[in-house]
């Protein structure tokens, strides 16, 4: 199936985030920095996807439900402007719960159990067998996000590809019963930044394991996740050659930092020996402080609003809701449903 898109059009974009709390740098640099760049260019939805923030939080329903207004304003903080990018609720478009489940009857158990992204956040999340349906089956829930808005490019980082992989068999199920193309297969867009690693330097950086920098954190917070940052722990003494591969202050340097010069004098510095942990972490956090400040108060103002942060996802939701359903309405076709 040919999926390229006519050069002069723009690309259908779908992306988004689990409302399970405040967005953070890895956030920042993985798809945030991108999607504001994107919606000059593009026609960009972006999903509050609260139903799969529960697929692993139905337990704590709370824990999503406080949270979708602070993604919200992290969205508008950071650059995202409403009448550009259309903001959305995922619960608030049933056409996608109805999709996912005429897709669910497409896939099997053990496919499901293939698909490796799913399989490591069920490693990580220590579920064994004992997975909520809903988490298992959250690759077909993802597809209806993606079919739903015809999207075409699909802003992910590379664990998310065998997701994009999945999608593609739906739609490629799909079309063969209808006989034609009705749905169009998506493409991955690869960030460029790498990952960023959690402040500890173990995991990857998580909203949930404290290891994190969220886009909202104040000057105290800043300070203190920055002075306990992983560094190189054969660097005893000032005088003593560093590494800088694994290091955390450096990775985080080389993300943010505009003067790519000036980290390239203070690695090589580093790494003959001369120069302290202290001084990298002050450079690191001064950078930081004066990135997060104005993302901080633009938050902070925006949250001082909450029936502002409503309207946008009321309007979005809204026009998502039009977009979804015809898409339901045409694979319901397939299925012999639009029968009254």
């Amino acid at each position: 199936m040919n999926t390229k898109q006519d050069t002069d059009k723009p690309e259908v974009i779908l992306t988004g985030d689990r409302a399970t709390g405040p967005l953070h740098l890895g956030h920042y640099v993985g798809s945030l920095k991108q999607r504001v760049a994107l919606q000059a260019i593009h026609e960009q939805t972006i999903l509050v996807a609260d139903m799969q923030g529960l697929t692993d939080n139905a337990h704590n329903p709370k824990k999503v439900s406080s949270n979708i207004l602070n993604v919200v304003a992290d969205y508008l903080a950071v650059g995202i402007n409403p009448s550009k990018t259309t903001v959305c609720l995922q619960s608030q478009l049933p056409a996608l719960a109805e999709l996912t489940m005429y897709y669910s009857n497409l896939v099997t158990i053990s496919r499901l159990e293939r698909n490796p992204t799913v399989k490591n956040e069920i490693q990580n999340k220590g579920f064994k067998r004992s997975i909520p349906a809903g988490f298992l089956t959250y690759p077909i829930s993802q597809a209806a996000d993606i079919t739903g808005f015809k999207a075409s490019l699909v802003p992910v980082g590379d664990d998310q590809l065998p997701m994009i992989e999945q999608t593609n068999e739906i739609v490629r199920k799909v079309n063969s019963l209808a006989g034609c193309v009705v749905l169009n297969e998506c493409r991955p867009l690869l960030s460029s930044a790498s990952r960023l690693p959690s402040t500890d330097g173990k995991n990857k950086m998580s909203k949930s394991m404290g290891n994190a920098i969220n886009l909202g954190a104040t000057e105290k917070e800043i300070s203190a996740a920055v002075k306990s940052m992983y560094t190189d722990p054969n660097h005893l003494r000032v005088e003593d050659p560093g590494n800088i591969k694994g290091n955390v202050v450096f990775t985080y340097l080389d993300a943010f930092h505009s003067d790519e010069d000036y980290i390239s004098q203070l690695k090589e510095h580093y790494q003959r020996g001369g120069l302290g942990d202290g001084t990298t972490k002050k450079v690191l956090e001064e950078c930081l402080q004066d990135m997060l400040r104005p993302i901080r108060e633009r938050r902070v103002e925006f949250l001082n609003d909450k029936a502002q942060l409503v309207d946008i996802l009321v309007e979005g939701s809204q026009v998502s809701r039009d977009k979804t359903e015809k898409v339901l309405f045409d694979v319901k076709e397939i299925f012999g449903l639009n029968t009254l």
